[in-house]
């Protein structure tokens, strides 16, 4: 049966509720948490919708102010994985970004998050650099793409 989807870029509020459904994170995350990271700079808040029902996030923002755009939290609610929602996303967010006049995206993952590192790297990101923590698995890799 064929899903319909469609990404749009849509209120914190929509991300947020998305959010409480990632099984990989820590805690879900409030509004007030999201708005603190990006506030007072261009920020790109997308929703991944199957059928009109919210299955996936992404949050980006202009972080360093240097051309770059920072691809800050994203995740699919897994019960709508496996249907290409991140790449559609990621896919919005680079048309976004070129358009916008960005040089690059960045993400930063950990290095326990095998499944993301493997897609970033299939999606043309190069590893950038690694930030040591106290154990490996939690080591935070930034990775960048170009923008063409």
């Amino acid at each position: 049966m064929t899903k319909n989807i469609v990404i749009k870029e849509d209120p914190i509020e929509v991300a947020v509720r998305v959010n409480t459904t990632i099984t990989e994170f820590d805690k879900p995350y409030d509004k007030a948490y999201f708005e603190d990271r990006y506030k007072h700079s261009v920020k790109l808040i997308l929703v991944a919708y199957v059928d009109n029902q919210p299955a996936g996030y992404m949050v980006s923002y202009d972080k360093n102010n240097d051309g770059s755009f920072y691809c800050w939290m994203a995740g699919v609610d897994p019960l709508f994985r496996r249907l290409g929602l991140l790449n559609q996303m990621m896919q919005y967010l680079y048309d976004w970004a070129k358009s916008h006049g960005y040089s690059k995206l960045i993400i930063k993952t950990r290095n326990n998050r095998r499944e993301m590192l493997s897609y970033l790297v299939k999606a043309g990101f190069n590893f950038a650099e690694v930030q040591p923590q106290p154990t490996i698995e939690d080591n935070r890799i930034l990775l960048e793409k170009v923008v063409v």
